[in-house]
């Protein structure tokens, strides 16, 4: 099987009739000029030693070489031999508030991009785990199924808004259900390779959340907590970017101001022995959980065989080389040594 490396360089081949266009039009230049010294018969007389061939062949040479260039630098790979791949690790779900309150900026920026920008250095550190993504507010949907392709995970990470879920609230316990299924148990049997981080200001207003932390952990999940948001609270901009200092208003005309559910997030924590953290403007927290998620025993849960692609990049640049060598080599005069051969047997006179 041959695959690109860099498939975008094969554009770099769309050029060649241009080029092809660009020598026509400069050879009819060329004749075009030519006539104005005179019929064509008397010019090639008095030039003798100039080639009509030999420039179409060092253009065709010419254009080879950039051809090969071209899949040169698009690096074609065969995929010659085969590797297993075991990994250990632990299964990580990242549960993460996207209601209205986390615009909040009682954390700068704001409480979610601080959060986001976590969970990034948090998937840097990662190696060998795998890392869902789930969001939630009134209800909670899965932004990013468990895997092990990190960079897919902040490729999803990067794209996630308040916008996300239309339905507002805070449903911690039907993200912590959705994240549980979203593993896989061998045999149902109890497991300690699993753990769930949710990340919220904790004003939850859907469901028990403490009663499913407590029943998740009796599969052996632990839940940990991040708390984003202070206990004094902060006022919900009206957007995301809020360049015109507006905040959400209540009923009455007053403005909501939304804090930090502490206690809440201590009980869901504490039902499911994971641990709590409250996130500042210097430390969001995620460090603190990583060394408990570390402390966890790694499984493996993935085997599988992958081609390992071999470069050939070197033989397409290396013909290159050549045929330039070659187009250096070739002269527009005609060679003497050719000029001797009497391929009809006249006699010259």
């Amino acid at each position: 099987m041959v695959r690109f490396a860099d498939i975008y360089f094969l554009y770099g081949l769309l050029l060649v009739p241009l080029f092809i266009i660009l020598f026509w039009m400069m050879v009819r230049w060329k004749k075009k000029a030519l006539r104005l010294f005179g019929e064509t018969s008397i010019i090639s007389q008095l030039i003798p030693d100039v080639s009509k061939s030999k420039p179409v062949f060092k253009f065709i040479v010419l254009m080879l070489a950039y051809v090969f260039l071209i899949f040169g630098l698009a690096n074609p790979q065969v995929g010659s031999k085969l590797v297993e791949v075991k990994r250990k690790g632990v299964d990580l779900m990242l549960a993460l508030d996207v209601s209205n309150s986390m615009l909040a900026q009682d954390i700068k920026p704001n409480r979610l991009k601080r959060a986001k920008n976590a969970i990034s250095k948090l998937i840097d550190m990662l190696d060998g785990d795998r890392i869902g993504i789930i969001v939630f507010a009134g209800k909670a949907y899965t932004q990013l199924p468990i895997t092990t392709d990190y960079g897919a995970a902040k490729l999803f990470l990067s794209t996630i808004n308040t916008g996300y879920i239309p339905v507002q609230g805070t449903a911690i316990g039907s993200a912590i259900e959705l994240a549980e299924s979203s593993f896989d148990f061998s045999d149902n049997e109890k497991q300690k390779n699993k753990a769930i981080v949710i990340i919220s200001d904790g004003e939850n207003h859907e469901d028990d959340a403490v009663a499913t932390a407590k029943a998740a952990s009796e599969k052996g999940i632990v839940v940990h907590t991040i708390g984003m948001g202070s206990p004094e609270g902060a006022p919900i901009p009206t957007s995301e970017r809020n360049f015109n200092n507006r905040f959400k208003k209540d009923k009455e005309g007053g403005t909501v101001v939304t804090k930090l559910n502490e206690i809440m997030l201590q009980q869901i924590a504490a039902a499911s022995n994971g641990t709590y953290v409250r996130a500042s403007n210097s430390d969001v927290g995620l460090k603190k959980i990583f060394k408990e998620i570390n402390k966890m025993e790694q499984q493996e849960y993935e085997s599988k065989t992958f081609s390992d692609y071999e470069d050939r990049f070197q033989y397409f640049i290396a013909v290159c080389l050549i045929l330039l060598l070659l187009e250096f080599l070739i002269f527009e005069k005609k060679s003497k040594w050719f000029s001797k051969i009497n391929l009809y047997g006249k006699q010259s006179k």
